[in-house]
């Protein structure tokens, strides 16, 4: 008896060791400079548990001051990243493309997936010291994603991943950050790009229906497009699982804590769970593309969206898209317009555009 509790004891006590080296000591130290290595990541337990500190630390929807000592900017990059196929093919699986879709000829890399791969490095952005807001309750309201070459250039060869916090803007909902992701390849020319916009809410604030007001203030409060809906709209209803594959993943770190916190209620079938922005976003492109063809998607291209009410899982939701001409200048650019809403409701969650470069 006593041998085989000491050999639990000794179990136990290796097995600490092991996680306080390889989970906290090397991550902390890994995270002393803002170039890292694919081979050389902080591990997700100690980001998550950096960012319950500064959520327990720090106030939502209020600006905090960076500390003396911490004046860098708040910026990472990971070098000789390379494409890791099983993870292409479970981003596909769940973001709305299929299982086999990387199988497929004449297919480009999905739109939304560097987005996907710069997850842990957003993670490390907004708990790293320097990032002046609280990573509790973060919301993504904006987003603009860019393709300047076709993403398949990734797979030439290892390529560069970028997060950035490009500028912080107090509003009177609480205070909004742009942060900017990147990917280059090999060669070091940009392939794709992408704007965040995050809000950190003051709780003090009255709830609008609005996030933000923006030039298109008067559609995002009507839930409805400005322009008269065409004949040519496309329409299509899909489920919403009560979770997705790679829910950590997806969740960036914005939302994790609150998951956690919700699982119970979701086992008893409570609606208090929202689908991951990211998501909604990824299963928008891939139906367009089912729909529209690979040319709508064919680098150069710019995607804006905004997203408005959160999604409750389980559920249904109906995506309509639409191509459309606007007015730019003097200029006309044809696009294509769409939306994520409710069945048989205006609440929209979703509403984007496809345009050339």
């Amino acid at each position: 008896m006593g041998n085989a509790q000491s050999c639990g004891v000794a179990c136990l006590t290796v097995g600490s060791v092991y996680l306080l080296y390889a989970h906290i000591y090397r991550s902390h130290q890994l995270l002393k400079t803002n170039v890292l290595s694919s081979d050389h990541l902080p591990s997700f337990l100690y980001l998550y548990l950096r960012s319950l500190s500064r959520a327990v630390s720090r106030r939502s929807g209020h600006l905090h001051a960076t500390p003396p000592k911490k004046r860098r900017e708040a910026v990472f990059t990971v070098l000789q990243y390379r494409l890791d196929p099983v993870t292409l093919r479970r981003f596909c699986s769940a973001g709305g493309y299929g299982w086999d879709y990387p199988d497929t000829e004449y297919r480009d890399i999905p739109l939304c997936f560097p987005d996907f791969l710069c997850g842990r490095l957003l993670l490390m952005v907004l708990t790293d010291p320097s990032f002046r807001l609280s990573p509790a309750g973060l919301v993504r309201v904006r987003q603009s994603v860019k393709t300047l070459q076709p993403i398949d250039e990734l797979k030439k060869g290892p390529f560069m991943l970028q997060v950035r916090v490009m500028e912080y803007r107090p509003i009177d909902a609480g205070v909004e950050v742009d942060i900017c992701l990147s990917a280059s390849s090999r060669s070091g020319s940009l392939v794709w790009e992408s704007v965040l916009t995050l809000l950190s809410k003051n709780k003090l604030h009255t709830a609008d229906t609005c996030f933000t007001k923006t030039e298109h203030e008067s559609e995002q409060c009507s839930g409805q497009p400005c322009e008269p809906v065409p004949d040519n709209m496309k329409q299509v209803e899909l489920r919403v699982p009560w979770r997705t594959n790679l829910l950590c993943a997806w969740s960036s770190s914005i939302y994790s804590l609150h998951r956690l916190l919700s699982l119970p209620a979701g086992l008893f079938g409570c609606r208090s769970q929202s689908a991951p922005s990211l998501w909604m976003l990824s299963v928008c492109l891939a139906e367009i593309e089912k729909h529209k063809g690979v040319e709508v998607i064919t680098a150069p291209i710019n995607v804006t969206v905004q997203f408005r009410e959160p999604l409750l899982v389980p559920g249904k939701v109906v995506i309509r898209f639409w191509e459309m001409t606007k007015k730019r200048g003097q200029h006309f650019a044809e696009g294509l317009s769409f939306h994520m809403q409710q069945p048989g409701s205006n609440i929209s969650h979703v509403v984007g555009m496809i345009s050339k470069s």
